[in-house]
């Protein structure tokens, strides 16, 4: 019987409320299989460098090169470039942005799913002891769209990777200004005390830390969240996204 009432539910919402496909208009789904097909689904992980990022080879156990060597994260994993589609700024605008596409999170953590196995990330030597952590939200935006995107994006990957969220220990404190408005040094004063960790102990435990966002653009939120945890014991800190800037 429990099983019958979420479907039940399914069905009526998308009886009243139907999917309408993002790139063109079909009815059915948020994303139909022709226009997910459009979609350049990265084949390898590149270094955090801003500018000019290097290709990764396969198998290779370091997220970084010679620049960007000194960041505090140690490697991202993305699925797409943000700039080169206009079909993948819409779906990430639309997941954040009025009208509120909640359940966008299982479309776009399929597409983060797809990239993990195309570039060989999807082994048990890479997941295991890891935790899947939402960057938080300041509580004035969640108030105003109800949830936190990168913790729906968060829930729908640990049902696949089988690793858990926690979602409510590593949380901002500080209000901050909007970031896509600032300049790269800016970017990184504005969010400096801006988050804490509540219960190291929780994070400090051999666990390997998936930091989880929509968009990498110079990567200065992820940067000082994994300042953040690092100090507090955390030995691993790596990022995923849907898609990154550079």
């Amino acid at each position: 019987m429990d099983k019958i009432i979420p479907k039940t539910e399914e069905f009526l919402l998308d009886l009243f409320f139907p999917k309408f496909c993002l790139g063109c208009r079909k009815e059915g789904t948020y994303l139909c299989d022709d226009c997910r097909a459009l979609l350049d689904i990265a084949e390898f992980d590149y270094c955090l460098c801003n500018t000019k990022p290097l290709r990764l080879p396969p198998g290779s156990k370091s997220g970084k090169c010679q620049r960007c060597r000194d960041k505090k994260l140690s490697g991202l994993y993305s699925a797409l470039p943000y700039k080169e589609k206009h079909l993948t700024k819409k779906l990430i605008y639309q997941f954040k942005y009025q009208p509120y596409l909640k359940d966008l999170a299982k479309t776009l953590a399929n597409i983060l799913i797809e990239h993990f196995i195309i570039s060989g990330k999807n082994t048990d030597e890479i997941w295991d002891n890891g935790i899947l952590v939402p960057i938080p939200l300041e509580k004035t935006k969640l108030k105003i769209r109800g949830y936190n995107q990168s913790e729906e994006l968060a829930k729908e990957l640990s049902k696949v990777l089988r690793i858990p969220v926690i979602s409510d220990n590593l949380i901002k404190i500080k209000n901050t200004k909007p970031q896509m408005e600032l300049s790269k040094e800016e970017r990184e004063r504005n969010l400096e005390g801006a988050f804490t960790v509540k219960k190291p102990f929780d994070f400090a435990q051999g666990k390997k830390i998936f930091l989880v966002d929509d968009v990498y653009t110079t990567g200065s939120t992820m940067e000082q969240c994994a300042k953040i945890l690092k100090e507090n014991g955390v030995k691993q800190v790596c990022g995923v996204c849907i898609a990154r800037e550079g």
